[in-house]
């Protein structure tokens, strides 16, 4: 342990850049400090510093050894870290960010078994479809279905889900059901106005790729309107499947086109990348991700 404590108090020093300053970050002396050093050059056999009245110079030992000694400063910090907060109360304020359509389906739910398990927890839940910048704006954990190659952020995927092409009873009666996805041209289709390609719906079935140039009466920027506009007879719409459990179980929507599958969609939790997360945070982390897990029935095609 020694020689652990004199290599980090090597590291302190030449951070420091004077046995001064060193030792007052140290609590010790200048003397009981040059005598560490003086001991870790004698275990090596080797000089690593070269000291004058001016400043503090490595030796090429020095060099060699000095990122070793930084290492292991950063590795008795991390395990201070991780002690504290084993130590830590689970409490405190969580700042997450999940797209609308899944916070309004999901999260009501969710939240009231997590603060069951966790009073002290403060969740404070933002719903919005627009990309979050989580460092600058100070969010904690997000839901994402895509995560930037250049973003500093640690992500898991938790869910994958895909659109369901569906449409009332009352409207497939007036209508008819179509059999093909080409028949949606002649449809009137409810479309999303938050995607660009809105207009073109893509299919596929055996390897074939189908695509169908659509329009209709009405768009949104968000499922839930769509889906409303679908309950009532508006129009055939594309909504994801996470969404329509309720609405295909007791026949207020009818999925149609069942027989061709539509791109399937990954979510992630995401969290800016650190050393370790706070432990209130960690806790809600682990619980999103077993919560999925536990449901992950709801997302399959109906």
């Amino acid at each position: 342990m020694s020689e652990m404590d004199d290599l980090a108090a090597f590291a302190v020093l030449i951070d420091a850049g004077s046995f001064t300053l060193a030792a007052q970050q140290l609590g010790c002396s200048k003397g009981q400090l040059s005598k560490r050093i003086s001991q870790l050059e004698a275990q090596f056999s080797v000089i690593l510093l070269h000291r004058t009245t001016r400043r503090l110079s490595l030796t090429a030992a020095g060099a060699a050894l000095l990122p070793q000694a930084q290492a292991l400063v950063i590795q008795v910090e991390r395990a201070r870290q991780a002690l504290a907060r084993l130590q830590e109360d689970i409490a405190g304020p969580v700042r997450m960010t999940v797209p609308v359509s899944l916070g309004e389906t999901f999260f009501d739910s969710l939240l009231l078994e997590f603060s069951r398990d966790y009073p002290q927890v403060q969740i404070e839940l933002e719903l919005n479809n627009s990309y979050r910048d989580m460092a600058r704006e100070g969010f904690d954990l997000a839901i994402r279905s895509k995560v930037a190659t250049h973003e500093r952020l640690v992500a898991k995927q938790v869910v994958s889900w895909h659109e369901v092409t569906c449409a009332s009873p009352a409207y497939l009666a007036q209508f008819g059901e179509p059999e093909t996805p080409h028949v949606l041209a002649g449809h009137r289709c409810l479309l999303n106005s938050h995607y660009l390609g809105r207009e073109e719906w893509l299919y596929h079935k055996q390897h074939e790729l189908y695509r169908v140039r659509v329009s209709g009466p009405f768009a949104s920027n968000h499922y839930s309107l769509l889906k409303k506009a679908a309950v009532v007879g508006a129009g055939i719409a594309r909504l994801p499947s996470y969404m329509l459990n309720a609405e295909l179980s007791d026949g207020r929507l009818c999925s149609v086109l069942r027989d061709y599958q539509t791109q399937s969609h990954p979510m992630y939790l995401v969290h800016p990348y650190q050393g370790g997360l706070p432990k209130r945070t960690q806790v809600l982390a682990d619980y999103l991700v077993s919560w999925f897990q536990r449901t992950v029935q709801r997302f399959e095609q109906p």
